[in-house]
């Protein structure tokens, strides 16, 4: 999976926020919100990876055991996955 083109991350004051450019704004209006977390999750799916990927890439990033990073991985997926913002 991998995010669609042209949604891009940015940061403004300290808060992270995905935001829809060009062809891509005219079918999604809105702002998504993300914390560091997300912020990397989504970074990490600029590039075409799995679901186990991104779990080993966010315990090897952070204090976390592996039940929780499955966990925070499936919500993160499914939050894009609802806004469409992934191509699978």
């Amino acid at each position: 999976m991998k995010i669609k083109e042209g949604f891009v991350l940015r940061e403004l004051g300290g808060q992270y926020v995905v935001v829809a450019l060009g062809e891509a704004s005219k079918n999604f209006n809105g702002i998504i919100h993300l914390n560091e977390t997300g912020a990397f999750l989504f970074n990490q799916l600029k590039e075409d990876v799995n679901k186990q990927q991104l779990i080993n890439k966010i315990l090897e990033e952070y204090e976390i055991d592996l039940e929780n990073a499955k966990k925070d991985v499936d919500k993160f997926i499914e939050k894009l996955k609802d806004a469409k913002l992934l191509d699978e």
